[in-house]
């Protein structure tokens, strides 16, 4: 068989893009070594569609092994009593619950897309706008902050079957206990997504939702830096008192219904290979070495707060609390799209993002959104942060003037020159 040098040529340049940009999208990291090694193994060949011990293929030993692993370690990292890690995303993960605990029709209350919050969380372009009816909450102009009392009254007022909290731009913390009360009032379950703070909640270093919600979902790339994968956790298993059974008209665990909602409810065969990768990820996480990790993820993200207020930018409610943050741009008198093209040239990378009660399109936006996971998984620290904001700045302030944009660039390949992706990378390759 003939080496497809096409495609691993692409791949080599991918590989160059990585290492030599400043890479700030708040919803990548950088797995390790291992993690990529687990999915791209032999594990890839294997259907084993159902759950541990209840296959529908044969020869499921070895990952029945490697599922059941994965699935102890994430109640391990998160104190959870129950978890499924098959879902193919954190969309797929929502899809499965909402399938599970819903029927078409029903409201569901999230957090406006417009204002930081997610497409799953009932986006009128997304299945959870289209098959369930879909009410929202966000922040208030003035704070960029969640009013609790505001989350209540609307939750009163139209009364949601499930209730969401989590966000996909939004730098603070949750009051889970609050929600939990909210939810408990109006009689919703509570859905948490964390896909954006994972690694940092399982950590203690935010709020922890699996007290307090229902139900967890969350992604498995961000900051818990491993394979792009989903999951649903929950912290107690319990007889579900809203009604909710099988087609048979039985009352299930929550546990039960949720499994089912994965497979088959959404899904068919896993993808063992990235479950092999989600267990050696959850493995890195239980580690001191990444308890070190989420630390200082939090401090880079709060000394680049800091930075970019200094310089006369608005950060979205003042600060962060996490691992990112939400720049509206207006008072710098350019557009997202610009200044992610601009920036993108300069190879630092960062996505528009509207901001809450923006003027522009989805297309365009007023804002962008910054995190420091992937950046600190390369050993930036807050040392370098003063200088990234300057870099950024600069690319700001002059962002169609070539030589600006030549100068930048320089110096981000030679900041990032000194911060190997990997133990031993290779060298690059000749052009």
């Amino acid at each position: 068989m003939n080496w497809d040098t096409e495609v691993f040529d692409l791949i080599d340049d991918e590989f160059d893009r990585q290492r030599l940009g400043i890479e700030l999208i708040a919803s990548e990291n950088y797995a390790s070594e291992q993690v990529m090694e687990a999915a791209g193994s032999v594990l890839t060949n294997k259907y084993a569609e159902g759950l541990p011990g209840k296959r529908y293929y044969g020869g499921c030993e070895v990952v029945d092994q490697i599922e059941n692993l994965a699935i102890e370690r994430l109640k391990a990292l998160f104190n959870a009593e129950w978890a499924n890690v098959q879902p193919h995303s954190g969309a797929q993960a929502n899809a499965a619950v909402m399938l599970a605990v819903l029927k078409p029709g029903d409201t569901i209350m999230g957090f406006d897309l417009s204002h930081g919050g997610h497409l799953t969380h009932g986006s009128p372009v997304n299945f959870s706008g289209k098959i369930y009816n879909p009410v929202f909450y966000g922040v208030e102009e003035a704070t960029g902050r969640i009013n609790y009392d505001v989350v209540a009254a609307t939750a009163e007022k139209y009364r949601p079957k499930l209730l969401i909290c989590g966000a996909s731009a939004y730098s603070r913390d949750w009051d889970y206990e609050r929600f939990r009360a909210i939810a408990d009032s109006v009689g919703a379950l509570l859905l948490a997504d964390i896909s954006h703070p994972s690694g940092l909640i399982a950590k203690g270093m935010l709020n922890d939702p699996l007290p307090h919600c229902h139900i967890v979902t969350s992604t498995t790339h961000k900051t818990l830096r491993g394979p792009r994968g989903g999951i649903i956790m929950m912290g107690k298993d319990f007889e579900n008192p809203w009604g909710i059974t099988t087609p048979k008209g039985k009352v299930r665990m929550m546990s039960s219904l949720l499994d089912s909602g994965v497979f088959p409810g959404t899904q068919g065969g896993p993808l063992e290979h990235v479950i092999a990768a989600k267990a050696v990820a959850f493995g890195e996480a239980l580690s001191d070495e990444y308890m070190e990790y989420v630390v200082q993820v939090v401090k880079n993200a709060k000394v680049m707060a800091d930075e970019f207020v200094k310089r006369g930018y608005q950060v979205i409610s003042g600060g962060t609390d996490n691992h990112l943050m939400l720049i509206d741009l207006r008072s710098k008198n350019i557009t997202g799209k610009l200044a992610e093209q601009s920036l993108g040239k300069a190879d630092i990378t960062v996505n528009k993002n509207m901001v809450p009660f923006d003027d522009k399109s989805p297309f365009v936006t007023s804002g962008m959104r910054v995190g420091t996971a992937a950046i600190t998984t390369r050993g930036v620290t807050e040392i370098h942060i003063p200088k990234i904001v300057e870099l950024i700045d600069r690319v700001i302030e002059d962002p169609e003037n070539e030589t600006t944009l030549t100068s930048v660039r320089e110096e981000v390949n030679a900041l990032m020159g000194e911060l190997p992706l990997f133990a031993a990378e290779p060298e690059p390759t000749e052009a």
